[in-house]
């Protein structure tokens, strides 16, 4: 425990940015009760403008209303703004580096006036590096980050463009992470005095989330498009009676409970359908076949029927479906602000969920009131700790903020190993708890070295996600594996699991029973459904998630069909969504001493990130219609061909702001387009963006992604050539800083993983090591954590209760090709 605790209620958060990104990892600290106060010019924040057709509340746009929840508004010149830093507690700002020094807010001046603060600078691509200053759009984020060349998935059409996500995802789940370092980070500077200035890439997050893509490149040298075909099959949207439904089987056994949904039909016992490889040599065959039966159902009933046979289906909702679901009504999924119906915040508590009843603030409505406070605090003498602070522990430079932390990790997958990946990030002592009976998903799948023999230690998917952790081999089967369990768990300060709802009650290992051994214990359980309401024991992997949040239904090509969207990204939302919460449970516990309970489901947690369709049907009854690479608010913005040197496909994603923009960039083309009628103003320009976006196709057909990209950033466009996982492996700025590591494992040998999007000035940066083998450290945790001695643990060994050593070679179980 800190020897300086913090309240969440008294932390004092300014937010400078203009911006998505800062606009919601401050949203985010207000849902968990801290003061946050947004710092506005005098015509308000732009994103009050932002597509009034889509709905407003109170002369601001329903998505800036949402965003702003539970803030206060202020406006002030630059003398007042200096007493508001001395104020705050964390500083919060999405500007590049010259132009936050232009503002005054850069991190020399801002620790000038108070050494101690926290800022959090939560930038496109970085504060350094050689693109630290380019222009981004989500789209251009989407690009850059190397998503876009990966949606929407297994597209059979290569001569569409690269498809850009329904919204703001990009920035949106970026914020979740670097509002958990924030946090994480005031609340070490609480017990050490020591600022912080965090240099956080939206770009390398969004890079960070490839799921398999990356180390299919780094392990098996291939490299993974939106056109290529699933190794999982039956994967893929349905048509049903009355809608779309998404079905997956991720095991044999899902696939042989689906055969016996559809009455075990006779084409089912021929060979070609047999195992997983068949299947996808054969995938045609399979969608043809479940097709014919999927479409005698209505959605629904098939859905629910589908479920009760333990298979993962999902209909694809519109958002307007969402407000009246029974299981996420059951689990107060919505808050009413003051006659408008909110989504809440994505977990749910012990005590319920955070919610906040203060509508978006009026512009400025707080100026008075605010600077009242900071006045206060200087006279009161105190302009150096809004919390009477002191430096008992000095800041170690070789730390990072969540040091002293240790959290067991029974996890498997993706969302739960992404949750504990990131808290040992942030510096916490993670120890995995895994099975060499039954062992982790990704550690059986097959992407692993070209160069060498399959092995439990040898997959790019667990060795992605794993890195920076300890591993112990126990079998949860044996009762002495479930008392070691517990023996740890007295030891610790935060257990994750992902296991199916209602697994940990059956081992014995509940909340209730834990927290009876560690009343300090808070538990994080990551789920499809969650642990609670009619629906948590169906089957919910990351990809059905798009579907059910109404993600799907507004992603696609114009015209045309709501779309996968090329990752499982539900996956890492819920684990940096149960990443945050932790790093929050944990900043309360220090104050009250007690644990929590954290019920994360992947449904909830993707579906608050549509908040901007969600805000447009609440207001409007109406719903955002699929549009491809467009825009409702900029034009041109869209993902274009280039000139390809190797065969290879070449895009590049164009994001043109403003009217005064695109008379910038119209003379890139020719200089009749200044002139064009038709292309004079937004308006002009969307009426014939089928047109423009044709003539921009030819131009760029001929130039080099990545010459014009440069070319047009020097310019004042935001644009960005279209990353593939060989690119992002490469790109100069992620290079720059340092974000592809290569460390030494003991079995694969120094790989490229992706590493942490963020970087301290202060504190430690980078992964500290590779992901662990199976059982390495068994001994060495037992020895330190329960005091074992040699002889004790052989017993264990002995008796199969624990493994140790993470053997090289262990015999594959139940080898797995997912994700597809």
């Amino acid at each position: 425990m800190p020897a300086t605790a913090i309240a969440l209620t008294h932390l004092h958060v300014l937010e400078l940015g203009a911006g998505v990104a800062s606009a919601y990892a401050c949203k985010l600290l207000a849902e968990q009760g801290c003061d946050v106060v947004k710092v506005e010019p005098p015509e308000g924040d732009a994103l009050r403008r932002h597509h009034p057709e889509a709905g407003m509340i109170d002369d601001s746009s329903g998505y800036f209303a949402a965003l702003n929840v539970g803030k206060r508004s202020c406006t002030v010149d630059s003398d007042n703004l200096e007493q508001l830093i001395c104020w705050a507690d964390i500083v919060v700002h999405d500007l590049s580096p010259l132009m936050a020094t232009e503002k005054g807010i850069d991190a020399i001046r801002l620790f000038s006036l108070k050494p101690e603060l926290v800022v959090l600078a939560i930038t496109a691509f970085g504060s350094d590096g050689p693109e630290a200053e380019f222009l981004a759009t989500d789209l251009i984020l989407g690009a850059a980050g190397g998503w876009s060349m990966l949606c929407p998935a297994t597209s059979s059409d290569p001569a569409l463009p690269p498809l850009k996500v329904y919204g703001d995802q990009c920035y949106l789940m970026a914020s979740i992470s670097a509002a958990a370092v924030a946090l994480a980070t005031a609340r070490n500077a609480a017990d050490t005095g020591e600022g912080e200035f965090i240099d956080f890439s939206v770009q390398a997050y969004v890079a960070s989330v490839l799921e398999a893509a990356l180390p299919i490149y780094t392990y098996k040298q291939e490299v993974a498009t939106r056109c290529h075909e699933r190794r999982l099959i039956p994967w893929k949207i349905f048509h049903a009676i009355d809608g779309p439904v998404f079905i997956v089987c991720v095991e044999q056994d899902q696939w042989e409970r689906l055969l016996e949904f559809m009455g075990n039909p006779d084409w089912s016992s021929l060979e070609v359908f047999v195992d997983q490889t068949s299947r996808a040599e054969n995938q045609d065959m399979v969608h043809m076949f479940v097709q014919e039966f999927v479409a005698t159902w209505h959605a629904m009933d098939f859905y629910h029927e589908a479920q009760k046979h333990r298979v993962c289906v999902a209909p694809v909702m519109s958002v307007s479906e969402l407000g009246d679901t029974p299981h996420l009504l059951e689990r107060d999924f919505f808050n009413d602000v003051q006659g408008t119906k909110y989504l809440a915040a994505a977990t749910l508590r012990n005590s319920g969920r955070a919610g906040n009843p203060l509508a978006a603030p009026q512009i400025g409505a707080h100026t008075q009131e605010v600077l009242h406070e900071a006045r206060a605090i200087q006279v009161n003498g105190a302009t150096s700790s809004s919390h009477s602070r002191s430096r008992k522990n000095h800041l170690d430079s070789s730390k990072k903020p969540l040091d002293g932390i240790r959290v067991l990790d029974m996890t498997w997958a993706w969302a739960g190993p992404f949750c504990t990946m990131n808290l040992a990030h942030m510096g916490a002592e993670v120890i995995r708890l895994e099975s060499e009976v039954r062992p982790d998903l990704y550690r059986r799948l097959s992407i692993f070295p070209t160069d060498m023999d399959e092995g439990i230690n040898r997959s790019g998917m667990f060795n992605q996600w794993n890195q920076d952790k300890s591993s112990i081999g126990v079998d949860l089967s044996k009762p002495a594996g479930i008392e070691l369990v517990k023996s740890l768990v007295a030891e610790s300060d935060v257990l994750v699991q992902n296991f199916a709802t209602g697994v940990m009650e059956r081992l014995g290992l509940s909340y209730d029973v834990l927290a009876a051994i560690n009343p300090r214990l808070v538990m994080a359980s990551v789920s499809g459904y969650g642990q609670v309401g009619p629906w948590k024991e169906y089957i919910g992997y990351g990809p059905a998630m798009p579907p059910l949040t109404g993600l799907s239904a507004a992603t696609g090509y114009v015209d045309g069909a709501a779309q996968e969207i090329g990752l499982s990204m539900p996956d890492p939302t819920a684990g940096i969504t149960a990443a945050w919460e932790i790093v929050a449970a944990i900043t309360r516990r220090d104050q009250s001493g007690r644990g929590d309970h954290l019920d994360v489901s992947l449904w909830e947690a993707t579906a608050v990130l549509n908040m901007e369709a969600w805000m447009q049907y609440a207001l409007t009854g109406t719903e955002p219609k699929r549009q491809g690479n467009g825009s409702q608010t900029m034009c041109p913005h869209g993902i274009f061909p280039c000139r390809s040197n190797n065969d290879e496909e070449s895009w590049i994603a164009i994001a043109c702001e403003s009217d005064d923009l695109w008379r910038k960039f119209a003379p890139c083309l020719s200089d009749e387009l200044l002139t064009d009628q038709r292309f004079t103003c937004f308006k002009a320009r969307k009426q014939n963006e089928q047109v423009l976006n044709e003539t921009i196709s030819v131009w760029t057909a001929t130039q080099d992604r990545y010459e014009l990209a440069n070319h047009l950033q020097s310019v004042g466009i935001a644009a960005y050539a279209v990353m593939t996982t060989k690119d992002i492996v490469d790109n100069r700025q992620l290079g720059a800083r340092g974000f592809i590591e290569r460390l030494d494992h003991p079995e694969v040998g120094r790989r490229a993983h992706t590493g942490i999007p963020w970087r301290f000035r202060h504190r430690k940066n980078g992964v500290q090591k590779p992901a662990p083998c199976l059982g390495a450290d068994t001994v060495s945790c037992l020895r330190t954590l329960l005091a074992m001695d040699d002889a004790q643990i052989e017993r264990l060994i002995k008796d199969g209760v624990v493994s140790a050593g993470g053997r090289e070679g262990i015999k594959q179980r139940g080898r797995s090709s997912y994700p597809g």
